[in-house]
């Protein structure tokens, strides 16, 4: 017996050894796996710091270009406007010189019909002279004031056509750079599509999946009547559940979104096309729409989201996404809209 014993205790496997090792590597694979999500985290991070930067750098650009623009469009003018006015003294000298030229003419006509005339047309004679003395005078004076006033056109057409070249590049660089941050909001927007998409599955999987709960295009939409009585704006206590649990993802989604994406959740009341009696506590579909938009904002609000993070808008029966005047098309009709966009 005692043989026996002893041969029992040879066969016993010891497993402790073995099953550290395997915590271990376990436990290393974990910390390897951690330290590469937290390096990518930080490289994420770096990479949309640096977009923000350059997106910040082409809208400081952009605005030096637009008031550089404003201010040649403005010394453009003044240049138009003394052109403008150079032109019209040219016109009236040109139209002066040709008032005194015909009086010249006259009087160099006077002044042979005067030679064949008897002496006592000779006082008249001088006469005419000093008058056309005094004309060749100012026609003279006025060559000379036109010839200025054309070099002074010639200039300022010089510097229309410079101030109109400048004016080009200037455009073009303004293009470009609209191009670039064309592109930089293209990117911004793609991230704030994923987080609206992320948002919406989030949505999805805490609310009940109900007939009057569901998702049109980029907007979770709700049916009036699981969040408020008919004719009211206080929230039910079925629709402070479903907010409370659409406060508690957005609380979440808040955590992930980079900071220097300018989001808001927007809160859309729309009702049908039945008119409301003026007896009752709202006078038309428009105060009910926003007053129900208003309730939804300040319950988010109460479960801690921020104000300026929530947008409320009523639109009453004006925006309607079933047509006809049937029960089914007026109950798609009343609903509250929720949209993740940027400000």
């Amino acid at each position: 017996m005692a043989l026996a014993r002893k041969g029992r205790s040879h066969r016993t496997i010891d497993y402790w050894p073995g099953f550290v090792d395997a915590l271990s590597t376990l436990l290393m694979a974990i910390m390897f796996l951690l330290s590469v999500f937290v390096l990518a985290q930080f490289l994420l991070g770096r990479e949309i710091s640096g977009k923000d930067e350059v997106l910040n750098r082409l809208n400081s650009q952009i605005n030096e270009l637009t008031q550089l623009l404003a201010l040649e469009k403005s010394g453009k003018q003044d240049l138009e406007d003394s052109l403008a006015n150079l032109q019209a003294s040219l016109t009236q000298s040109e139209d002066e010189r040709s008032r005194l030229q015909a009086l010249l003419d006259q009087g160099a006509g006077s002044t042979e019909a005067a030679n064949q005339k008897i002496g006592r047309l000779g006082s008249e004679l001088e006469s005419e002279k000093q008058v056309s003395a005094r004309a060749m005078s100012q026609i003279e004076l006025l060559n000379q004031q036109i010839a200025a006033l054309r070099n002074q056109i010639a200039a300022i057409e010089g510097a229309l056509q410079a101030s109109e070249a400048k004016d080009q590049a200037s455009q073009a660089k303004i293009a470009d750079l609209g191009r670039r941050l064309n592109v930089a909001l293209a990117q911004r927007v793609q991230e704030l599509n994923r987080y609206r998409s992320d948002f919406f599955g989030r949505l999805r999987e805490i609310l009940s999946d109900r007939e009057n709960i569901r998702i049109v295009g980029d907007r979770f939409v709700f049916q009036s009547e699981v969040l408020f009585p008919s004719g009211s704006s206080d929230l039910n206590p079925e629709g402070q559940a479903e907010m409370a649990k659409l406060a508690a993802a957005l609380l979440d989604l808040a955590k992930e979104i980079p900071a220097e994406i300018n989001w808001v959740l927007r809160v859309d009341g729309h009702t049908d096309n039945v008119q409301l009696s003026g007896s009752g506590r709202f006078a038309d579909n428009w105060e009910l729409s926003s007053a129900r938009a208003t309730s939804v904002v300040k319950f988010l609000m109460s479960r801690g989201v921020p104000a300026d993070r929530l947008v409320a808008a009523g639109f009453g029966e004006f925006q309607p996404i079933a047509e006809g005047d049937n029960p089914e098309a007026r109950a798609q009709n009343r609903r509250i809209e929720l949209k993740l966009t940027e400000k």
